[in-house]
């Protein structure tokens, strides 16, 4: 596990009394890249809010901002909540071997642009999959799992043998078929998925996906990113029904406050 990835993981989810690397690098073989990014992300987001109260067009804030004062123009918007000068800064990843569960997910989020390896076009001979952890440290669930995954499979070469279309073939492929997928979100895209999938609420596969997004992005744009992660990070408190114990509810925090009215 990478330094960058651990301190992602620890400040997006750490609670009291959970492992919370049980999950971490279950998914053998994925890989995250990030493959492209808008140049200079956080200068141009300063730069594009800059623009916004000054006479000078974006092009010419540009070339005359510095990193200091860029930094000190994001610590004033993003806090305050002018998000839309983020989405000028756009990010694209390749992400390798990860589970047909988890792209079904992923595209909930539709902010966002996806190119995934087809099942129609591509014939998937051998068996691929993901092998979650609680059926990883169960033997014989793991060995049905894994039956399952090989019958799966003498399935679909059976059928793509007797001249049935891969298109068709593929219905009997499972969500565990492992696949790739280009992926491409703007900022403030970015920010709002890593509220979400970085919380140890969320599955632990897509978690570990967003962890690793987060790592990548905040190498190349640390300021928009700084506070990224789960939603207690930038929040303060848990906006969860339940807390991992990383930050109180929200329901605690206003009970405090009126606590502290009161006396």
């Amino acid at each position: 596990m990478s330094d960058g990835l651990r301190e992602v993981l620890f400040h997006s989810t750490v609670s009291s009394g959970i492992n919370l690397f049980y999950n971490l690098s279950v998914v053998r073989r994925m890989i995250v890249k990030l493959i492209a990014y808008t140049e200079n992300p956080d200068e141009l987001s300063a730069a594009a809010a800059w623009g916004c109260t000054d006479h000078r067009p974006s092009y010419r804030i540009l070339d005359e901002l510095d990193r200091e004062t860029a930094e000190r123009v994001l610590d004033v918007v993003i806090p305050a909540g002018h998000h839309s000068v983020i989405e000028h800064a756009s990010f694209t990843f390749s992400v390798e071997g990860v589970s047909r569960a988890l792209t079904h997910q992923l595209v909930r989020h539709r902010m966002a642009s996806y190119s995934q390896q087809s099942q129609r076009y591509i014939r998937f001979d051998s068996p691929e999959y993901v092998l979650p952890h609680t059926i990883r440290h169960n033997e014989e669930m793991k060995r049905r799992f894994e039956d399952a995954m090989k019958k799966a499979w003498g399935s679909y070469r059976e059928l793509v043998e007797a001249g049935i279309p891969e298109e068709d073939a593929r219905y009997v492929l499972p969500n565990a078929a492992k696949n790739n997928i280009t992926i491409t979100m703007n900022a403030r895209e970015l920010i709002h998925f890593f509220a979400l999938r970085c919380c140890i609420r969320a599955q632990w596969e897509i978690r570990e996906l967003a962890c690793r997004m987060l790592v990548e992005v905040k190498k190349v744009a640390p300021k928009i990113f700084e506070k990224a992660g789960a939603s207690c990070v930038a929040l303060g408190y848990c906006p969860e029904p339940e807390t991992c114990g990383r930050a109180p509810l929200l329901k605690d925090v206003l009970a405090a406050y009126q606590r502290g009215k009161g006396e």
